[in-house]
């Protein structure tokens, strides 16, 4: 299994939230650059930014920050927020990063991410966060009435090859992953599916590499000492050579 540490971006600042909740922000790091060096660091093979403003506000916001680190650092990197538009892809693309997060795009606009599968393939993933099992929107501030597993459903037809689900109720919570929703996502779709929200320890990264889930993004948990990066990889490591998760 893939362990991806984040980094979510607040006005160039790295932080997290609660619940999805921007009024509970707080910063988590002094340097976006030398969190990322130190995930590299630990043995890391790929990240998980997040610029949180432009999932917010529907456009590029913190780029410059992302980019100082895919100048900074060897590590893979995928970013997400606020990209809605070919231009938004192509602008990270063509600047060095390896994948691109479409979340409110999903819902919104199909045939945009349609598009951009299409010409980018592997490159283009979906992040489908639920509240309830309805899928929010526009930086988690409005919640649709599409169920989760409908929509990753619709992607897998688009030809989406990787899902990232999060639990919203668990995310920046530390109470473990939602176990029950990733197993029935992962038995209903055949697209690569990533875990987000809630990792606070070893044993949820043995759980997850249980239900052979192909990646888990580790935040809170790293920040905050309850999870140590390179022991959460040495485990989904373990697993990979014992025939579940998949390689990069």
């Amino acid at each position: 299994m893939l362990i991806l540490p984040a980094i979510d971006i607040i006005d160039g600042n790295c932080v997290r939230l609660m619940k999805g909740d921007y009024s509970t922000a707080y910063k988590v790091a002094d340097s976006i650059i030398d969190t990322a060096k130190s995930f590299e660091e630990a043995g890391a093979k790929f990240m998980h930014m997040v610029d949180l403003d432009g999932a917010k506000d529907g456009k590029r916001i913190n780029s410059d920050a992302i980019l100082s680190v895919r100048k900074n650092c060897d590590i893979k990197i995928e970013v997400g927020g606020g990209i809605r538009s070919m231009d938004s892809v192509e602008f990270y693309l063509k600047n060095g990063i390896d994948r691109i997060i479409l979340g409110t795009s999903a819902i919104n606009d199909p045939d945009f991410v349609r598009e951009a599968v299409n010409k980018y393939q592997d490159k283009i993933a979906v992040g489908i966060d639920a509240k309830n099992g309805f899928v929010s929107a526009d930086g988690w501030t409005d919640t649709s009435e599409v169920n989760y597993i409908d929509l990753a459903k619709q992607m897998e037809d688009i030809g989406v090859k990787y899902i990232i689900f999060t639990d919203i109720s668990r995310d920046g919570m530390l109470s473990g992953p939602n176990l029950t929703m990733l197993d029935e996502l992962k038995s209903s779709v055949s697209c690569n599916i990533i875990a987000s929200g809630g990792v606070s320890s070893l044993k949820d990264i043995i759980n997850l590499t249980d239900l052979d889930i192909y990646g888990a993004i580790c935040g809170k948990a790293i920040y905050s000492g309850n999870l140590d990066l390179a022991q959460a990889m040495e485990v989904a490591h373990a697993a990979k050579h014992n025939g579940k998760g998949a390689n990069l």
